[in-house]
Parts: C-alpha cells; sequence; structure tokens
C-alpha cells in the first residue's frame, strides 16, 4: 500500500499519508499546523525487515571491521545501531552515561586503580 508525502507550503513540515484508494479524491491536510496547501514530495522507499533479516545483518562480520572497542564515541554509536535495530530501547541517555563513565574509568586505569583489577 503506498504511503505518499506531502510537504506544508506554510509550515514546511513533511506528513505521510496511507492512500487506500487511489480512485477516491484526497485531499492531504498538514498533520502540524492544519494547512490545506500542500505540495507532493519525492520520499525514499520504505522496506520493512524480517527480524531474522535484520538480525543476519548485525551478525555480519563487516559491520566491525572499523569499530574501535576502545572509543567510547565509536562504542556508543554502535549500541545505538543495535538498539535501533533490535527494537529495543536501550535509552540513549543511559548509552552515553554509560561510555563516559567508561572513558572516564579508562583514564584513571593508569594510575593506582589498574593494581587492583589484577587481583581478581
Amino acid at each position: 500500500m503506498p504511503i505518499y508525502e506531502y510537504q506544508c507550503t506554510a509550515c514546511k513540515a513533511i506528513s505521510g499519508f496511507l492512500i487506500l484508494n487511489r480512485d477516491e479524491p484526497f485531499v492531504p491536510v498538514c498533520k502540524r499546523c492544519g494547512g490545506r496547501e500542500l505540495v507532493r514530495v519525492l520520499s525514499r522507499v520504505h522496506v520493512r525487515l524480517s527480524e531474522e533479516t535484520r538480525l543476519d545483518r548485525l551478525a555480519d562480520p563487516s559491520r566491525l571491521g572499523g569499530l574501535d572497542e576502545n572509543d567510547p564515541k565509536a562504542m556508543a554509536r554502535f549500541m545505538k545501531e543495535m538498539a535501533a535495530a533490535t527494537g529495543e530501547d536501550l535509552g540513549a541517555e543511559d548509552i552515553d552515561q554509560m561510555m563516559e563513565e567508561a572513558a572516564t574509568a579508562g583514564d584513571e586505569e593508569g594510575g593506582a586503580g589498574a593494581a587492583d583489577d589484577d587481583d581478581f
């Protein structure tokens, strides 16, 4: 079923509409401001992937080739991509906070804390 997107000439917002019957007249109304002067825009194709396909793509080793596990920002980006692909809500703020704490802990490992890790 086609989804058509229109841009409002007043507020410039883009609204998408599912068109079930192309034979019926359709007058789009802006979802943000209620304006009636909209122009149809060319939009990207959206493909829904099965869960199995999404997981197969996540397991592809080529996705991990440039990943630096010692870079907290790179790891945060990777975790956000994984969360988006799996549909899990990990909380972007929580990920950023964890990575910031990891970076801070990594800076401190050169000191006295490094010897404590060897005790385990």
